[in-house]
């Protein structure tokens, strides 16, 4: 067995990500680069890791009763979980087709003498004749975290917040295959983009949450020259709403105060013909991204980028110089599950009050660079209202001065000034949209 079939990709990237704690994107896609897979086979490696890992507690539970002997070496488990993934989920993969293959890679990645091929045969037959089995229904936490590969604490949560009957959906949802959205350009001609996108043999239909905004039916649309010449971007449709909440005259100075990898700052430099956005960012290489993003879609010329930790921007910048600011905060991603599966699995609850202390400090130290009357949007990409209501509430309860104001973004009406869409909602991201205006 060499490198280049997909299930050995696969499965070296899995060992890097189960046992060591790579990220999965990363490691994924430098091991595609190395290969010459063709599309179809970087595809199923593509499926069979982020497959993997995102039922990796359910994965685990069906090992639970199997496993008589310790693993000892690293491929075992990651060759297992993604064995039996195929076993379950892959109906077009014959067992047989499961089994032979697991052999060989036993084999391929395993020490000499290893003995490490028969306990895999021994364990994938053990589970096709027994099948699928789950916690009983009696703890539906449990049963839930089991079913739908969340950690219970998050299961809970989720319980506690929005009832059984909700979570259960939502956690469904964050199960599902992630839409292909992409955001047109302002400048872009809607109706030569659709042509163009038809001609590629993309078939789409509109967001429904935003005009902005198409769901394409496949991927691949990063390699097209649609996008390469920046007619338009890969966005979700719920992270684009948060740019939708400010009112643009068109000529503001305003500041992106965390701005990586640069989707929002694209989006705001396009409603500023006579006007200029400042992008920070903690991490120079991702202010690498924004400007990539800036100059692919032809806004290079309004956009600034600054290293700089957010928390530090009102002791370099004039009081009131902005008209507008958006904080982007960085969150726990708890609504991102669905795109990003792992992050599931390196988030407990303290996360979330840890978080919510670093985005208060960031509202706290830019508000005073907004300009009187001038308008505060603070977006994350987390459903924990830890992170969302409660930092609103605690922000405002400090500055009397900055009050809610109701907005419309894209088809959504937010009366009360704030914005929750949760995963299930329209099979998006799960995100929150806050907008304040400093009064005077």
């Amino acid at each position: 067995m060499t490198n280049k079939t997909a299930r050995f990709i696969a499965l070296k990237t899995l060992i890097r990500v189960l046992n060591t704690g790579s990220y999965s994107n990363i490691s994924l896609n430098n091991s595609l680069i190395a290969s010459d897979l063709s599309p179809t086979d970087r595809n199923f490696a593509t499926r069979l890791v982020y497959g993997t890992i995102q039922y990796k507690l359910f994965l685990e539970y069906q090992l639970k009763d199997l496993v008589k002997t310790k693993l000892k070496e690293d491929y075992l488990v990651p060759l297992l979980l993604m064995s039996i993934y195929q076993i379950i989920f892959m109906d077009k993969v014959p067992n047989r087709a499961v089994l032979n293959e697991a052999n060989l890679l036993a084999k391929a990645f395993g020490k000499k003498n290893s003995t490490g091929y028969k306990i895999v045969n021994g364990i994938l037959r053990s589970q096709i004749r027994r099948g699928i089995v789950y916690p009983e229904k009696t703890n539906l936490a449990e049963y839930l975290s089991v079913k739908e590969s969340v950690p219970e604490w998050l299961v809970q949560y989720l319980i506690s917040h929005w009832g059984e009957k909700r979570a259960a959906s939502i956690l469904s949802s964050c199960n599902e295959t992630p839409k292909n959205t992409v955001r047109l350009a302002k400048a872009a001609d809607p109706n030569a983009v659709e042509a163009e996108l038809s001609a590629l043999g993309f078939a789409f239909e509109e967001s429904n949450l935003t005009a902005d905004e198409l769901v394409l039916d496949h991927g691949g649309i990063a390699e097209t020259t649609l996008f390469k010449t920046g007619k338009l971007t890969i966005q979700d449709e719920a992270a684009s709403l948060a740019v939708n909440a400010f009112n643009f005259a068109g000529d503001e100075q305003v500041l992106d105060a965390c701005s990586a990898p640069g989707g929002k700052t694209v989006q705001i430099a396009e409603q500023l013909p006579a006007g200029q956005v400042t992008a920070l960012d903690i991490h120079r290489n991702k202010l690498r991204l924004v400007q990539e993003n800036a100059a692919r879609m032809h806004v290079a010329d309004r956009v600034l980028t600054e290293q700089m930790d957010a928390r530090e921007a009102d002791g370099v910048f004039a009081k009131a110089k902005f008209a507008k600011i958006l904080v982007d905060a960085p969150c726990s991603g708890l609504g991102l599950l669905r795109r990003k599966p792992e992050i599931r699995y390196n988030k407990e609850f303290t996360d979330l009050e840890k978080l919510q202390q670093i985005q208060l400090d960031i509202l706290n130290h830019v508000c005073t660079l907004l300009r009187p009357g001038g308008e505060l949007v603070y977006s994350t990409c987390s459903i924990a209202s830890e992170e969302d209501e409660e930092v609103v509430k605690k922000f405002l309860n400090v500055h009397p001065e900055f009050q809610l104001q109701a907005f419309t973004a894209g088809k959504i009406d937010a009366p009360d000034g704030w914005l929750k869409i949760l995963p299930d909602s329209y099979g998006s991201d799960g995100f929150f949209i806050a907008k304040m205006v400093l009064g005077g």
